[in-house]
């Protein structure tokens, strides 16, 4: 007769053969967005194959190739959201906007400079318009409000939205990926652009 030990015993089994399926298809995915030459090449078939598991485990874990692609691009952006939530300058809350504004640009630019397909892909799930995928609804809304403490009148979050259009994934794919710039060189392009644009020293 199984006991209530046994029980449970076997209830945390499963969720722990979840757990792991869950990080080997996270870990999967995120090595074939790496090496894949186009993020569109990489199916829910090459997922689950690449972590060892059945489609069925992967869609059950997931839902859709969306809902993939969007928690892998969570988990490797939670280090960057952690600092900009709660971390020191000049990311973290408290440090001056014409510090804070360049830096996290800068940290966006080589997260999707180091991510390029993944952030390509995840830019592509936001149905008719990027603008409305939640990632850059996040940003946008952070961006804004840095952007409030400055001298002179709303506009509205448009200097937002030019900012952010900077470090777009698929611009940072074509001027790193097709026309070769480096990560350096394009992250002292995008200071000089910033320092421009707010008419300050240009932080970082």
């Amino acid at each position: 007769m199984e006991t209530e030990a046994d029980g449970g015993a076997a209830g945390r089994k499963p969720r722990k053969d979840a757990a792991r399926n869950r990080a080997a298809l996270l870990a999967a995915a995120d090595d074939l967005f790496a090496r894949c030459a186009s993020p569109d090449d990489v199916t829910m078939a090459d997922v689950a194959a690449a972590a060892g598991v059945g489609k069925g485990t992967l869609f059950r874990a997931f839902g859709d190739r969306t809902a993939l692609i969007r928690a892998l691009y969570a988990a490797r952006l939670e280090p960057l959201e952690r600092a900009v939530a709660e971390g020191p300058p000049p990311l973290g809350p408290g440090t001056p906007p014409l510090e804070r504004v360049p830096a996290l640009l800068d940290a966006v630019l080589c997260f999707k400079f180091d991510h390029r397909h993944l952030a390509l892909a995840l830019e592509g799930t936001g149905g008719d318009s990027p603008y409305r995928a939640e990632h850059y609804e996040r940003w946008h809304a952070l961006l804004r409000s840095a952007l409030a403490d400055l001298p002179g009148p709303d506009d509205g979050g448009f200097t937002a939205h030019a900012l952010l259009a900077a470090v777009r994934a698929d611009l940072v794919e074509y001027v790193a990926g097709t026309q070769g710039t480096g990560r350096e060189e394009l992250r002292a392009q995008l200071r000089e652009f910033v320092r421009r644009v707010l008419g300050g020293d240009g932080g970082v």
